[in-house]
């Protein structure tokens, strides 16, 4: 068996429906479950692999959260400062 990806229009749909049901026993249609709980899930996963790419190859700096949050309050005072009043 093979497994293709197909995008249909909505305006379509019922009579691409109509169309296969004549090969219902040759064929299987199913919902993607990933895009039903994630409407973005293949654009995450696919930002995912680039960032572990990155790691990888250590062009992307890991930080502890710890530090995130130290160099987050650093900027807010910075941007605090230049831009009061």
């Amino acid at each position: 068996m093979t497994t293709l990806k197909v995008t249909i229009r909505d305006s379509f749909l019922e009579d691409f429906l109509s169309i296969v049901e004549h090969y219902k026993d040759q064929i299987q249609i199913e919902k993607d479950e990933n895009l039903i709980e994630d409407p973005y899930f293949y654009n995450r996963q696919k930002e995912l692999q680039q960032d572990l790419i990155e790691f990888d190859n250590g062009t992307i700096e890991i930080v502890s959260q710890e530090e995130y949050d130290k160099e987050k309050e650093n900027l807010f005072v910075e941007l605090k400062s230049k831009y009061a009043n």
